[in-house]
């Protein structure tokens, strides 16, 4: 994207361009086209100039005559992003999408094992689209090995309901293909995960309204996994390597963004402040007081 800009920019042909064209300013320019005229966000805008400053990165080891030019776009500083706040579905909210899965057939039992799947292991969808029948382990001890990011593997539990959900696929122990695939025995697509993931939502919103103009994603599944792990008490450090987070900082998020731990904290504290939210009883004479009046 940076070559084809510099290349509009300059009227020359992407092959053309030179060491030289590589300069701060261009860069500069190119991350404020990002934003104005494609209308990236701050993340994506960083993600890019991550992207370009290693690429300036690996010109200076191998370019030191060049080495304030390229100094100065490493010196190029990222824009501080807002949090966006996790979205994420109640279980009761994913229980009511995984029922409405009532059909029969292939694609019924794909887009049930599909879903429970990914809200069982808290999974990435590019993790669960590469899993293969080798992978998964449906005796006990029932588990899957997941391929996260990195090259870094990591091996969850599968509940009983998952792997019941698995058994109605047909899986082939002897071949590599992936678990999940399309009418054409392909390998799932993201967009045809998000396809399945809406149209359930769509059929459950029916009965839970709340799910209605909500943007529901795979990836709100693996969030929705982490705040339920979160709420069920289990420890954060537990949920990184869970989730496989390389940064437990990653899974702390998950705090800020539940509201029922943080109702959950304010009682608490409630309860400690010694605070009496009841509101104080009526006063009553005593039979004394009563006595004594009768006699005036």
């Amino acid at each position: 994207m940076l070559f084809v800009f510099l290349a509009d920019r300059l009227g020359r042909p992407v092959a053309e361009l030179r060491l030289d064209d590589v300069r701060a300013d261009a860069v500069l320019a190119f991350l404020r086209h990002i934003e104005d005229k494609r209308g990236n966000g701050a993340v994506t805008r960083n993600c890019r100039l991550a992207a370009i400053r290693s690429f300036a990165d690996h010109l200076l080891r191998h370019d030191i005559t060049r080495a304030e030019q390229y100094g100065r776009i490493l010196a190029i500083p990222t824009k501080r992003a807002t949090s966006r706040v996790v979205a994420y579905l109640e279980p009761e909210d994913v229980n009511a999408v995984i029922m409405s899965i009532d059909a029969a057939g292939p694609a019924a039992h794909r887009d049930r094992a599909l879903l429970l799947f990914l809200y069982n292991t808290g999974a990435r969808i590019s993790e669960a689209l590469a899993v293969r029948t080798c992978d998964l382990d449906l005796t006990r001890p029932r588990q899957v090995r997941l391929h996260g990011k990195g090259g870094k593997d990591r091996v969850c539990p599968l509940w009983a309901e998952t792997v019941a959900a698995l058994r109605m696929l047909p899986l082939d122990p002897s071949s590599d293909t992936p678990i999940f695939r399309n009418a054409r025995g392909a390998r799932l697509t993201r967009d045809g995960a998000a396809y399945i993931l809406a149209r359930h939502v769509t059929r459950a919103a029916q009965t839970r309204p709340n799910l209605r103009r909500r943007r529901l994603t795979p990836h709100v599944l693996r969030h929705s996994c982490a705040v339920a792990l979160l709420q069920a008490g289990v420890d954060v450090s537990v949920i990184r390597d869970y989730l496989g987070h390389a940064s437990i900082a990653t899974t702390s998020r998950y705090i800020t963004t539940n509201l029922e731990l943080k109702r959950k904290a304010l009682q608490s504290f409630w309860a400690r402040a010694g605070l009496d939210r009841r509101s104080p009883s009526r006063w009553r004479p005593s039979s004394e007081l009563l006595a004594f009046l009768s006699s005036l």
